[in-house]
C-alpha cells in the first residue's frame, strides 16, 4: 500500500523478504505483480524463482467436459474449476484439439492434424514435429518427460502399422526436428519380438491412460491388466527416462480389475476394484520402491455411505431430486484431488467428491452441467517458466491459438 508520499511500503523491505512473499502467490497473481513494479518483475523472472514457484504448485487433475459447456478444466481443492487455454469451449470444437501428454506445467496438444507444446499459464506454444509415417501407418504419443542429465524435454512416440503387426519406439527432443529411434531393451528379456509386444501393451489406443511420473521414470500398467511375462506380480512396466530403457516392477499380488496407477503424496500407488460389481475401490501404496513392497491402504465403498442422502441432478432440460444410492450403481473411474479427497466417476456419467473414508462431499459441476465428464488422468502443475525461444523455430503456419485464453 502507498504511504502519504505515494511510495510503496514494500519498496522498503529487503529483497529476500519480498521474494518469500511473492513466491507464495498463485501464478495469476505473480503475473499481476510483474505489471506493478519493475523490481518485482525482475525478482519473479529469475530461473531460480520460477522453478521454485512451480515446485510449490499443487498437482491438479484435468477434466474433459467434452465442450458442454467447458472443454478441458482443472479442478481445485475448493471444488472450483478453471478452463484451460488453449481449449475452446463449445461442443462443436471438441474434436479439434485434445490433450496427449503433460509434464512440468507443459501440455502436448493435438490441434487438427498438428501437435504443439503449450503452457496454459503463460499462453505460449511451440510447434512439435511428429513422426512421418507411410500410408496405412499411424503414431501415438505415449510419454513426455524431462531428461535430467541434459535438461531436455522429450516426447516418446510409438509408430504402428494399421494392422498392428509392426511397431517401433522413437524419441523427439523438443526444439529439434528429427526424432530418433529408441531400441527397446528390457532386463532379462532377450527376445527381439518383445519390442513389439511391449509397445502394444503400453500403447494400444491414443485414449489409453498416461504413464505416472515417479522417481525419474514413467510407469504403466500393461493394457488389459495382464503381465507380459512372469507371474501376477510382474505387471508394471517402467521406462527409465535417463537411461531410456525398460524394466518390469512387481505390483501387488492382490488381483483387481479396472486398475490404474497414480501418485499419492510422492509415492507410487494404484487403485482397482477387487470384485465384479464395480462399487468398491481398493487403494495400494508402494512403501519401499527399491524392495517393491506394497501396502494395502484402504477400501472405499461409497455405496454404503449416506445412501439415502438427497442430491440434485441437473440435465440440459430439468433438475430433479434423487437419492445418492440410486446414482451410485457402478464405478467407472477415479483421480486423486489431494491427499484427503478423491474424484470418483459413477455410471460413466457423474463425478462425485469423496474423502478417503468414503464420505460424500458433493458433486462436480462444469457450469450448470454434471454430465459428459471424462477424468483424463493427466495433471497440471502450473508453471510461469516461459517456453524457450529455440522451441518455436521452424513453424510454417499462423498460430492456431488465440492469445486470449481462459486461465
Amino acid at each position: 500500500m502507498p504511504d502519504r508520499r505515494g511510495t510503496n511500503l514494500f519498496e522498503h523491505l529487503p529483497e529476500e523478504i519480498i521474494d518469500k512473499i511473492l513466491i507464495q502467490l498463485p501464478s495469476r497473481d505473480v503475473g499481476r505483480c510483474r505489471a506493478v513494479s519493475a523490481a518485482w518483475r525482475s525478482i519473479t523472472s529469475t530461473p531460480e524463482f520460477m522453478l521454485e514457484h512451480r515446485r510449490r504448485q499443487p498437482s491438479l487433475p484435468i477434466i474433459n467436459g467434452n465442450g458442454r459447456p467447458a472443454s478441458l478444466v482443472v479442478i481445485r481443492d475448493t471444488g472450483s474449476n478453471q478452463k484451460l487455454w488453449p481449449f475452446v469451449p463449445g461442443f462443436e470444437h471438441r474434436s479439434k484439439s485434445d490433450l496427449r501428454a503433460s509434464c512440468d506445467g507443459l501440455l502436448v496438444i493435438r490441434h487438427l492434424t498438428r501437435y504443439y507444446i503449450c503452457n496454459p499459464v503463460t499462453r505460449e506454444h511451440a510447434f512439435l514435429p511428429q513422426l512421418q509415417v507411410r500410408q496405412g501407418f499411424f503414431n501415438n504419443i505415449i510419454g513426455f518427460y524431462r531428461h535430467r542429465p541434459t535438461g531436455e524435454y522429450r516426447v516418446l512416440w510409438v509408430w504402428k502399422s494399421g494392422d498392428l503387426s509392426k511397431s517401433s519406439l522413437h524419441a523427439l527432443t523438443v526444439g529439434s526436428e528429427e526424432p530418433r529411434h529408441v531400441a527397446v531393451t528390457m532386463i532379462g528379456v532377450p527376445s527381439p519380438s518383445m519390442e513389439h509386444k511391449l509397445l502394444m501393451e503400453i500403447c494400444p489406443l491414443p485414449s489409453s491412460p498416461p504413464p505416472v511420473h515417479h522417481r525419474g521414470s514413467l510407469h504403466w500398467f500393461p493394457y488389459g491388466g495382464c503381465p507380459i511375462l512372469g507371474d501376477v506380480g510382474d505387471d508394471i512396466i517402467v521406462f527409465d527416462t535417463e537411461a531410456e530403457s525398460f524394466r518390469r516392477m512387481r505390483g501387488p499380488t492382490q488381483l483387481c480389475s479396472n486398475r490404474k496407477l497414480f501418485d499419492m503424496k510422492g509415492a507410487l500407488a494404484f487403485w482397482g476394484t477387487p470384485a465384479p460389481g464395480y462399487r468398491e475401490i481398493d487403494v495400494w501404496v508402494m512403501q519401499d520402491y527399491e524392495a517393491k513392497i506394497w501396502d494395502f491402504k484402504y477400501r472405499i465403498d461409497p455405496s454404503t455411505v449416506e445412501v439415502s442422502r438427497q442430491i440434485y441432478l441437473a440435465s440440459s432440460k430439468r433438475k430433479r431430486k434423487a437419492t445418492l444410492d440410486s446414482t451410485v450403481r457402478w464405478f467407472s473411474d477415479m483421480v486423486v484431488l489431494n491427499e484427503r479427497e478423491l474424484l470418483i466417476k459413477f455410471n460413466n456419467k457423474l463425478v462425485f467428491r469423496y474423502d478417503i473414508g468414503g464420505e460424500f462431499l458433493g458433486m462436480v459441476n462444469l457450469g450448470k452441467r454434471q454430465y459428459c465428464m471424462l477424468l483424463t488422468q493427466h495433471r497440471l502443475q502450473e508453471s510461469i517458466v516461459p517456453i524457450p525461444p529455440h522451441w518455436r523455430q521452424g513453424e510454417d503456419e499462423e498460430p492456431p491459438f488465440s492469445s486470449t485464453g481462459h486461465v
